[in-house]
């Protein structure tokens, strides 16, 4: 180890050499991981989701790590030996005494098990100078006065740039290899394998919704459509309340804490307040009437229920945001914010054609446009499935089968363009009630109590778009006294296993 200390790399030249104390950094940490690396390429494995060669404060390590992770990822040993090929005249290098400088980094390396504390110290240091980074660069914009870069546009992109340094540049990871793209789409199939072959995302609490479309998975983009009193806000509601009711923390596969069950939700209604919001959720869990709720006419027992569940769900982890007319920037600001500070599994929004652009457009079908390639990002960006809610234009009600199509959605072309599940709230009851016929047609009659019996208590969840699954039709029930929808009596113990 003193052999290192006197071979220690000169710090990068700093504008003003008092400066330099300011600036985290751990030249012997860079040393100890890259010596077990060089040591054992196994290592590897346990420190690449840890650290990237920009971490790295010294610019000869940075090319030392480069280099090895590249020969690593191709299956090719990474050593003193292999590694002087590439670096035989890397001025740097020279500088700490050549090649030799490869060989004493891996004999002085003290052993592999520690390698992620050093990376993850490495890790640190480097966040905190791009911290100090990002304070500097805030402190310069801000002092400079311009027309067209007003204070609030400089705090989006400032919170916007803070999100990204935490989630280590999820966000833009540029390129990455095809292996690592395996990597990821075997842990997905791995965490559907670990709960028995069912889910690879979020559970709705919807058995034969959660079975059609796997869970809610990260990164989708998932449009909700009906016409009015179809229920898409109620069943909207309902997976929100189902999905923050089941959250739990645990270890997670790469020993990371984080969300194992359930989830963390974040709910923008930009037509009802918080609390109609929360009444209706209150109404689904107390089983109390919302009609009686919203007229006050509840019973001593009715209203000790609804207190009660008010108490049981008050730590329930769903946030409300009920601002209305947000712009699509504002939106994914409030919603990285979230993130950061709360946790975020599941956003959604009632509804998008309430949602404004970040600045005007010459026509609505552009403003949707850039909404819902805002919402797509944020999905993408923040790592999670986010459910829009969407109106259905009228051409529904003058056909005879009323059941929606994705030409019904309004400004389809974008929606459905940008969405990866398009899925259709249907009640064939709300439009049989409408047909009823006159108490003295007691043929006609007969027949209508009939239908009405087949559809009675019924949803449909019509699935129109579904980029990774198959289309179709999902059945649910319906209580429209509680507006809750629930799975059908089915055999569906036989059906998980």
């Amino acid at each position: 180890m003193n052999e290192l200390r006197a071979l220690e790399p000169r710090r990068p030249a700093a504008a003003d050499e008092s400066d330099i104390p300011s600036v985290p950094f751990s030249i012997e940490a860079e040393q100890q991981l890259l010596g077990a690396l060089l040591t054992n390429n196994d290592v590897f494995d346990s420190i690449t989701r840890l650290i990237r060669a920009e971490h790295f404060y010294d610019p000869v390590h940075r090319r030392i790590f480069e280099l090895c992770s590249e020969r690593i990822v191709r299956n090719a040993l990474a050593s003193p030996v292999t590694i002087k090929a590439f670096m035989e005249h890397d001025a740097g290098l020279k500088e700490l005494g050549g090649p030799a400088y490869l060989a004493r980094l891996a004999g002085a390396a003290v052993s592999s098990y520690a390698a992620r504390d050093y990376a993850r110290m490495i890790r640190e240091f480097a966040l905190r100078r791009e911290l100090i980074a990002l304070g500097q660069e805030i402190s310069a914009r801000a002092a400079t006065v311009a027309i067209d870069d007003d204070a609030e546009d400089q705090i989006k992109t400032a919170e916007q740039t803070l999100y990204k340094l935490g989630e280590q540049g999820v966000a833009e990871r540029g390129f990455q290899s095809f292996l690592q793209a395996v990597t990821g789409a075997v842990e997905t199939a791995n965490a559907a394998y670990q709960r028995g072959g069912k889910l690879s995302g979020i559970s709705t609490g919807l058995i034969d919704l959660d079975a059609k479309l796997g869970g809610l998975n990260k990164s989708d983009l998932l449009i909700l459509a009906g016409r009015p009193s179809m229920g898409k806000t109620s069943l909207a509601t309902n997976i929100a309340f189902n999905v923050a009711k089941a959250h739990r923390m645990g270890d997670l596969p790469d020993g990371s804490r984080g969300t194992v069950d359930g989830g963390v939700v974040g709910f923008f209604s930009l037509e009802m307040s918080a609390e109609q919001l929360a009444a209706r959720i209150l109404s689904e869990a107390a089983e109390v009437p919302s009609e009686l709720i919203r007229r006050g006419e509840l019973s001593e027992e009715e209203f000790r229920r609804f207190v009660e569940a008010a108490h049981a769900l008050q730590n329930c982890p769903l946030y409300i945001d009920d601002t209305p007319a947000l712009p699509i920037n504002q939106l994914a600001a409030r919603a990285r914010k979230l993130k950061r500070t709360m946790g975020l599994d599941l956003l959604i929004v009632d509804y998008l054609q309430l949602l404004r652009a970040a600045s005007a457009k010459d026509s609505r079908v552009n403003e949707v446009s850039e909404i819902t390639q805002g919402l797509k990002a944020i999905a993408k960006e923040l790592n999670i499935p986010v459910i829009a809610l969407s109106q259905l234009s009228r051409q529904v009600e003058s056909r005879e089968d009323k059941r929606p199509q994705l030409s019904d959605l309004r400004e389809s072309g974008s929606i459905e363009q940008d969405a990866d599940i398009v899925m259709f709230v249907f009640r064939e009851e709300y439009y049989r009630e409408r047909e009823k016929p006159s108490d003295h047609d007691l043929d006609k009659m007969a027949d209508w109590q009939k239908l009405m019996e087949q559809v009675h208590g019924k949803a449909e969840v019509i699935i129109g778009k579904q980029r990774h699954g198959p289309i179709g039709s999902v059945e649910l029930s319906f209580e429209g006294r509680f507006t809750r929808f629930g799975n059908l009596e089915r055999h569906h113990v036989q059906q998980w296993g």
